[in-house]
């Protein structure tokens, strides 16, 4: 069974950039059958960071994701993430917090380099390439 990966924002973003061997990481998962994804919380993440040069080619990769709204459930969920790690004293984003409650949700390996972000056992965290 091909992966499904959700692409974290500051992949995104790097991609578009072309830093780190993003962009063709990502076309290297597509090319070995992967399935890339995104949270709508991170389209209004790159959009909110674009520089005016950029818009034609973060349209272009955007374009190729599939993309996964925030539902009740998905937001249900990222809420009580949120509050379970403030309870241990960890303040973690709503916005990331709705990404790994995507991820978990759907099943998908998150592909992030904010590694610290996502500290809950149950996302499945993929294994960047050293640069």
């Amino acid at each position: 069974m091909p992966a499904a990966y959700l692409i974290d924002t500051n992949i995104l973003i790097q991609a578009v950039r072309r830093k780190k061997h993003r962009w063709e990481l990502l076309n290297r998962l597509v090319e070995s059958g992967g399935s890339l994804e995104c949270s709508v919380m991170s389209i209004g993440e790159v959009y909110s960071g674009m520089r005016r040069h950029e818009k034609e080619r973060t349209e272009e990769l955007l374009a190729g994701l599939v993309l996964h709204e925030v539902t009740e459930e998905i937001a249900r969920y990222a809420g009580l993430l949120k509050n379970e790690w403030a309870s241990r004293g960890v303040t973690l984003t709503l916005a990331d917090m709705i990404i790994a409650a995507t991820a978990i949700a759907n099943r998908l390996t998150l592909v992030t380099e904010n590694r610290k972000d996502f500290p809950m056992h149950e996302v499945q965290l993929f294994d960047l390439p050293s640069e």
